[in-house]
């Protein structure tokens, strides 16, 4: 019987093949793959995406028949639905009255106050005079909640004008009032236990927003009575601590730990840790419905705004592990049945950091759609120290939302009841709608930037106005003592109450020991990586292989192929795995991709036309040439297969899609989850990204990612941007040791493979562990189709593995003088060189993975040549890019050998943009190490 062996060299753990390939054949019949075809264009869609029904809106006869007849009074309903925000009470802190609204005049639309009216399919509620009328709109638009309703699609406009008009005679529950004053009287009696603990500690609290907790709760209870199982939470600093402590159930400990110079986590944990502003919570509130709520708040960077596309793909990730929206085959399907997305941004931060455009812009795509973010926008008037109308150039700092036609409520956070009327309403419209939906709370910060800033000396006139103002939770709490909702030492019994407890957690804080909040449920079986290096059996049986690959290339017979690809696709892979060899890069990656799927693990890879791939070497997506559908072919290897390969076609953007991956990475240790770049420097978008979380996420917060980045590069004569991955940066970022030898507990794996069953391995590799660590590949471009970088079916048999180092077998060890260290593609060129001088003194060694560094494979290889005198790193990029300052050291200090540089001279940018010159150091960079002298 065939299998998939998966582990640790000698034993090996043998994992048997799953059913669905034990009987799979390569004759299937026709009328079988007929039914597994999943068009993704047009009519249903492929694995993770499937078209919406359409839902074309019709307005009511009534109603068109009334705002005919009442065509006037009509347009003034709408002008208050798309105007009256502008003179609405939504900032209790604005510096001006607005000016007049002339849309709003009645004269403009020939009406005058005592004019008779009919409400019936244009107004709700009940009036009979436009005065009436007006005093409705200016309840439902001009109070302390209002939008604009004029750029909304139809129906959600309807609709919304309707819950708006409707929600000014609606209460706010006794219970839930008194719940939310509580939270907001914890929530400052926290920043004052805190202010007077710790007087020097910059806490970024939530005074000023204490309106946020409301909001919380009231989104908490809404989004159970919408059905939702989860909520994903991305947000910055501001509040942070407070919303943990309170809400969240955070135990101070943890934070009183941290300030007390210790570790967030257990001693046994190999992490340096994090600032106190990033902590988190992963919790099961109770609500009101009976059914918990599971909320996980995510780690972030201090870089603002970075978080919110890795809370979407979390988010996306937790769908794919819960069974929601197009993931599964069951009606009715649609995204966000069970999560819910949270994104709370900065007033200054949503419209100055460009990654909320890049991840707007994803809400509605294939692959990436949700089912619709909440977004709250805590608008503390003040960026920094930069004034509101010094933010944008719009009129709110939230018209973002206009770009994607999602709806903004602008509330005053000095009315928490308003706050929470908002909340309830954002989730009925991301329940009924599933669109992204903003709620844009204009608030106060009471502080500077921090609470060691004094805001005064740039924003002296708003300061002022906030200094002289009763706190938010106070004027709550005595509003709800007025109305006989709240006792007045009850209200001062809750304060009492909170901070003894908080006394009571930081006098007991020496016996607090943290808990694991790690390698939890699906992660139980992924462990920290060691400091040794193991090498995997990542092989897979030849009649495996070779069915998986006729698999990758079969389709429908009534599937319209372009012919190009039957000759040079289909044709061509179908003779190369009859044949056994030259097996090239993309069939190597098919073969790993259909391997895993086969193991239960699914994949998922995402780049800008990745289906088709930059050089138009992988599809993995074909495309019928008549109707325009999408076929998969690894998704019909059978009918019930276990796993699924996920081909996403992003956008043009690189931060947003990186950081979406990266939240999809950390959901399940049990999927591949692929970036590609275009071009290998294109990574340059997402560089936050990158820094803040791919290559320290571990090491601050013990979050594992297997993430895969795959990055084209290699000089061809392209010029500055498109040569170079600037696989240097990547060098530099990792935590490799220069004088002692890597373990596979570095930070993140760096490689460079030069055959196709190498990538192949890598791949395998990736999941078959039993940790994970981000690996960055630096990709070929020429390779892709060259045949001395092809391989066998037996490089990928059972028993073979990655090889993080290919030692040189053409020449007599004894005759070699001079050893030539290269990684990647480069090597080609030296050795088609090599074979031109037939130099035969000359040893060619591959380092195929530079991080963790082969320092024992090296040694071993070099001992080899035990007459060589000469040892030169030779690569095609500058002396200062590359991989040239990252060898150097370790090979002297590890290996024992002084090593030259051969190479371009020291360049600005990464490459030449001249024909000529470039030439001239293409030929210079193959014979110069060959001549040199060193």
């Amino acid at each position: 019987m065939l299998s998939l062996r998966l582990g640790r060299r000698l034993p090996g753990p043998r994992l048997h093949l799953h059913p669905l390939l034990q009987r799979a054949s390569p004759g299937a019949s026709s009328a079988a793959r007929q039914g597994t075809l999943r068009p993704y264009h047009c009519r249903t869609g492929v694995h993770g995406y499937r078209p919406r029904p359409e839902q074309p809106f019709q307005l009511e006869q009534r109603s068109i028949e009334a705002r005919i007849k009442q065509s006037n009074f009509y347009r003034l309903v709408e002008a208050f639905r798309a105007h009256g925000h502008k003179v609405a009470g939504t900032n209790p802190y604005r510096l001006s009255e607005p000016g007049p609204v002339p849309e709003l005049d009645l004269a403009r639309y020939g009406l005058q106050p005592e004019d008779a009216v009919s409400p019936d399919g244009i107004l709700e509620g009940s009036c009979r005079t436009v005065a009436e009328a007006v005093e409705t709109m200016q309840a439902a638009y001009c109070g302390p909640i209002s939008t604009d309703l004029s750029y909304l699609e139809e129906a959600e406009r309807e609709w919304l004008a309707g819950r708006l008009e409707g929600l000014v005679g609606e209460r706010v529950d006794a219970a839930d009032a008194r719940a939310a004053a509580e939270a907001m009287l914890q929530s400052q009696a926290f920043d004052n236990f805190l202010a007077s603990k710790f007087v020097s500690f910059k806490r970024y609290g939530c005074e000023g927003a204490e309106s946020m907790l409301a909001f919380f709760l009231q989104l908490v209870n809404s989004a159970a009575d919408g059905g939702l199982e989860q909520l994903v939470v991305g947000m910055p600093h501001r509040g942070r601590l407070s919303l943990l402590t309170g809400p969240l159930l955070m135990d101070p400990s943890v934070l009183f730990r941290k300030l007390k110079g210790l570790s967030e986590f257990p001693d046994t944990a190999k992490a340096t840790g994090d600032v106190t502003s990033h902590l988190i919570s992963s919790v099961d509130l109770a609500t009101k419905r009976g059914s918990p709520l599971h909320v996980t708040v995510l780690y972030n960077p201090s870089h603002l705004e970075a978080v919110n596309p890795v809370s979407m793909g979390k988010t996306r990730a937790r769908q794919q592990s819960l069974g929601d929206g197009d993931y599964v085959a069951a009606e009715p399907r649609r995204w966000g049945d069970k999560v819910l997305n949270l994104q709370i941004h900065g007033d200054a931060a949503l419209p100055g950091q460009g990654v909320n455009q890049e991840t707007l812009a994803l809400s509605r795509l294939p692959h990436f759609e949700v089912g619709g973010s909440l977004h709250l926008v805590v608008n503390n008037q003040v960026g920094f120290t930069t004034p509101s109308e010094r933010g944008s150039s719009s009129r709110y700092g939230s018209d973002l939302a206009r770009t994607v036609g999602a709806p903004v409520l602008h509330v005053s956070g000095a009315h928490p009841e308003a706050v929470m009327k908002a909340a309830r309403l954002a989730v009925e419209y991301q329940r009924r709608f599933r669109k992204d939906v903003f709620v844009n709370m204009n608030c106060f910060r009471r502080w500077g930037h921090n609470e060691m800033d004094d805001p005064t000396f740039t924003n002296p006139v708003l300061y002022k106005k906030v200094r002289s103002d009763r706190s938010v939770p106070d004027s709550y709490a005595a509003e709800l003592v007025n109305r006989g909702l709240l006792q007045k030492d009850e209200q001062d019994k809750i304060v009492a109450d909170r901070m003894a407890w908080l006394n009571d957690k930081l006098k007991n804080i020496d016996s607090f020991v943290p808990r694991p909040t790690y390698f939890q449920r699906q992660w139980s079986s992924v462990e920290q990586a060691g400091a040794a290096v193991t090498s995997w059996d990542t092989g897979v049986d030849v009649q495996l292989l070779r069915h998986i690959a006729k698999k990758s290339v079969e389709y429908p017979e009534s599937f319209n192929l372009h012919p190009h690809l039957k000759k040079t696709h289909v044709d061509a892979r179908l003779r190369r795995v009859e044949e056994g060899v030259a097996i090239d890069w993309a069939t190597a990656e098919a073969m790993a991709f259909g391997s895993l799927l086969a193991q239960g693990f699914d994949v998922r890879i995402t780049g800008q036309d990745v289906g088709r791939a930059t050089f138009s070497h992988r599809h993995a997506m074909l495309v019928d040439q008549e109707t325009n559908d999408i076929f998969i072919p690894l998704n019909a290897m059978e009918e019930r297969q276990p796993a699924h390969l996920e081909v996403v076609n992003s956008p043009l953007s690189e931060e947003a899609v990186l950081g979406f991956e990266y939240g999809f990475s950390i959901e399940n240790p049990r999927r591949l989850v692929i970036w590609e770049a275009q071009f290998g420097d294109f990574f340059n978008g997402a560089q936050i990204i990158i820094d803040t979380f791919i290559t320290s996420g571990e090491t601050k917060w013990m979050q594992c990612s297997g993430l895969t980045l795959l990055l084209p590069h290699g000089y061809d004569g392209m010029g500055p941007e498109h040569s170079s991955c600037r696989l240097e940066r990547f060098l530099q970022l990792t935590d490799s040791s220069e004088v002692r030898p890597d373990g596979e507990d570095v930070n993140f794996q760096v490689a460079n493979p030069t055959t196709s069953a190498q990538y192949f391995h890598l791949l395998r590799r990736q999941v078959l562990r039993k940790w994970r660590k981000p690996l960055v590949i630096v990709a070929p471009k020429i390779m892709i189709r060259m045949s001395e970088a092809a391989s066998s079916l037996v490089d990928m048999a059972p028993t073979t593995t990655f090889k993080p180092l290919i030692g040189d077998t053409s020449v007599d060890p004894q005759g070699v003088q001079r050893v030539l260290l290269v990684s990647g593609k480069h090597f080609y060129a030296l050795d088609d060189h090599r074979r031109q001088l037939g130099r035969r003194d000359v040893a060619i060694v591959r380092l195929e993975e530079l991080c963790p560094f082969p320092v024992h494979q090296l040694n071993q290889e070099l001992a080899r040549f035990p007459k060589a005198k000469h040892f030169i790193w030779s690569q095609e990029e500058p002396r200062n890019m590359g991989a040239w300052t990252f060898v150097k050291p370790r090979i002297e200090n590890m290996v024992g050998r002084k090593v030259i540089f051969c190479g371009r001279d020291t360049l600005a940018a990464p490459a030449v943009g001249i024909g000529n010159v470039h030439q001239q150091q293409a030929k210079e960079v193959i014979e110069k190490p060959f001549t040199m002298n060193p």
